[in-house]
């Protein structure tokens, strides 16, 4: 980050604020990832974005109780609401 951002940066949202407009990886709880452009965000983490790619992270178990090797379930929305109570990290999003 430059000077001038590091001047503006007082709080952790402040962070949040920087990522406006940018895609974002958001992790939740239930094992669950999303990432999408950042429209809005409020000190709740409530945020809503664009362009989602949601991946849910799933490990099967068979009748006498093995575990079956992890898979993965994504799909694509136009737009989301996260509601904030669940979002556990945000970050921006891996080129």
């Amino acid at each position: 980050m430059d000077d001038a951002a590091n001047s503006s940066i007082s709080e952790p949202l402040d962070l949040v604020k920087l990522a406006l407009g940018e895609r974002v990886f958001i992790k939740l709880r239930g094992d669950r990832t999303v990432t999408g452009v950042l429209h809005a965000y409020d000190a709740h983490m409530n945020v809503v974005l664009s362009q989602v790619e949601e991946s849910v992270h799933l490990v099967d178990v068979t009748e006498d109780g093995q575990a079956l090797p992890p898979r993965v379930e994504r799909r694509n929305l136009e737009m989301l609401f996260v509601r904030g109570d669940g979002v556990i990290l945000i970050s921006p999003a891996q080129q």
